[in-house]
């Protein structure tokens, strides 16, 4: 798994307990995993079909540096799967996974659009 983003958490990001607010979380989590799948198919227009469920491991706090790793799991016609870690940078604790993240590829009408690629094609260019 490609760790692409890092995150610090600062004050605004903290809930009352003074942990790392879950919405915000998710919402970095949707920002890089939609990234990564607009890299892959080289289309900015992509929808956040299906997001499975969120295990929350363990806590971030203030001062944590995170990471955001998302790996391809599957590709379909007009869309592409993906698996995604946060983690704590050094102590590498696992604060969330989520198995399944389905992005839809859309064309300019917002209708979803073959994409054309396949795993392979998308390996290989992860990997350049």
């Amino acid at each position: 798994m490609k760790f692409n983003t890092r995150k610090h958490v600062k004050p605004p990001d903290l809930s009352p307990s003074g942990a790392l607010m879950g919405g915000v979380l998710m919402e970095w989590i949707d920002e890089e995993a939609s990234i990564f799948v607009i890299c892959q198919l080289n289309n900015n227009k992509v929808v956040t079909k299906y997001m499975s469920e969120v295990e929350f491991v363990s806590p971030a706090y203030r001062g944590d540096i995170i990471e955001i790793g998302c790996e391809l799991t599957s590709v379909g016609r007009t869309s592409v799967t993906l698996k995604c870690l946060v983690r704590v940078k050094g102590t590498e604790t696992v604060i969330v996974t989520i198995d399944k993240i389905v992005f839809v590829n859309m064309d300019g009408n917002g209708r979803s659009k073959p994409h054309g690629l396949t795993m392979e094609m998308i390996k290989q260019s992860i990997q350049q």
